[in-house]
């Protein structure tokens, strides 16, 4: 299976953790896809099926996700503090 099929489209490359750390507040769906290695379209599907694994923030036609929380479902605080 490619990663096309696996997430409706494939996502732009793997985030590495210093582009991570580099978010700002809320970022929009197909960042937050990315992050977690998904496709633009596979994260509004779980979106709407309500199992996206991200806490989102649905404002007016716009989903954002808040970083703090997509750095939690990566477990980027503890890759931050293994490092020092």
């Amino acid at each position: 299976m490619t990663a096309q099929e696996a997430g409706g489209q494939a996502s732009a490359g793997a985030m590495g953790l210093e582009e991570l750390l580099a978010l700002p507040a809320t970022v929009n769906v197909t960042t937050a896809g990315r992050a977690l290695g998904i496709g633009r379209d596979k994260a509004y599907e779980l979106i709407r099926n309500g199992k996206f694994p991200v806490r989102t923030l649905p404002l007016g036609g716009t989903v954002r996700v808040p970083t703090a929380a997509l750095w939690k479902a990566l477990g980027v605080e503890a890759l931050t503090a293994a490092r020092g």
